[in-house]
């Protein structure tokens, strides 16, 4: 079992800049591919970025391409999500999310899950 506690959300103007970090529970942290997803009000949970487990390599939603980078510390078991040029669109509830090894765009892939952290930008 992996928990994961997500932090850092908040409210930024858009323009504006918020580094989310994602703390897992987990011995074997580097084993594990970690994703950001975001589920706005009314639509469904979207995929962010993620990082696969041991090799390193990312993937990005277009969307956030360029604008977003996922990053991890296996020595602090932290996954983070620095977001920058924030616009509206962006606000959501924010998720980190968990599964062995291979990073996936879809979220139903993933085992662990965090409880959330609320992004809202301001026009």
């Amino acid at each position: 079992q992996v928990q994961l506690v997500e932090s850092g959300g908040g409210l930024v103007q858009a323009g504006g800049s918020l580094r989310l970090s994602c703390t897992a529970s987990s011995d074997t942290f580097s084993n594990y591919a970690m994703g950001w997803f975001r589920q706005a009000p009314g639509k469904e949970r979207e995929f962010v970025a993620a990082f696969t487990g041991l090799v390193g390599s990312t993937s990005y939603a277009d969307s956030v391409k360029g604008r977003f980078t996922i990053s991890r510390d296996n020595v602090k078991n932290t996954v983070y999500l620095q977001m920058n040029n924030l616009r509206p669109e962006d606000t959501a509830v924010y998720y980190c999310a968990a599964r062995k090894l291979h990073l996936s765009p879809w979220a139903r892939e993933y085992d662990y899950w965090g409880q959330g952290t609320q992004v809202t930008v301001s026009s």
